[in-house]
C-alpha cells in the first residue's frame, strides 16, 4: 500500500456562496430591465389604439375563458391585452391595472381604442374596447364569446364608469 494523502475538500462557506450567486442574480435582473418596449416589427405604435380595435373586432366569435389571453379563448382584460399587443403597445394584464394606467378621457372625446370601464357586482371589473358609433367590443362571461355591444343598451350603459386611453 502506498502512503498516498488525499487533499482535503473544505465544503464552502455560506458567505463564499452568496458572493457567487449574488453577482449572477443581479445579472439576471440587471438585463431584464434593460430591455426596451415590446413592439411589433413593422407595426407603428402611433397607429395602435384605433388598430387595435381593429384586431379586437377580428377576434368576434372566440370564447370567452377566464384568464386568457389569446384567439383560443379569452376574457376581457385578456381581450384588451392581446389586442394592443399585436399593435405594439403593451397594456397591463387586469382590468383594475389597465384602468390604473390609461389615460383618463372624457366621454365626449371617446375614439376607436379607447378602453371603456364597467362596474360589476360593487367594482370596476370589465373593460371594452370602443369602436366608435357608441359601440364597443369585449368579451362579456363565461359561455359566450367575444361579441359587439352598443352603449345605448341599458345594461352597459348604466354600469358605464369611465374610459381610458393607451397610446
Amino acid at each position: 500500500m502506498s502512503n498516498t494523502t488525499w487533499p482535503t475538500v473544505r465544503p464552502l462557506a455560506i458567505r463564499e456562496v452568496w458572493l457567487w450567486i449574488l453577482p449572477v442574480a443581479l445579472l439576471f435582473l440587471l438585463s431584464a430591465c434593460a430591455t426596451g418596449p415590446e413592439q411589433r416589427e413593422g407595426v407603428p405604435a402611433a397607429s395602435g389604439p384605433s388598430a387595435a380595435a381593429d384586431v379586437a373586432l377580428s377576434l368576434v366569435g372566440v370564447p370567452y375563458r377566464y384568464g386568457g389571453a389569446s384567439p383560443r379563448g379569452m376574457d376581457c382584460s385578456g381581450l384588451v391585452q392581446y389586442s394592443y399587443r399585436q399593435v405594439g403597445i403593451r397594456v397591463p394584464r387586469t382590468v383594475a391595472d389597465q384602468r390604473r394606467h390609461s389615460f383618463p378621457v372624457s366621454m365626449d372625446r371617446l375614439q376607436a381604442g379607447d378602453l371603456l370601464f364597467f362596474r360589476l357586482g360593487g367594482r370596476v371589473s370589465h373593460v371594452g374596447i370602443y369602436l366608435g358609433r357608441r359601440r364597443f367590443v369585449h368579451a362579456p362571461s363565461t359561455g359566450k364569446r367575444v361579441s359587439v355591444t352598443t352603449l345605448d343598451n341599458i345594461y352597459w350603459r348604466r354600469r358605464l364608469v369611465g374610459a381610458g386611453r393607451f397610446y
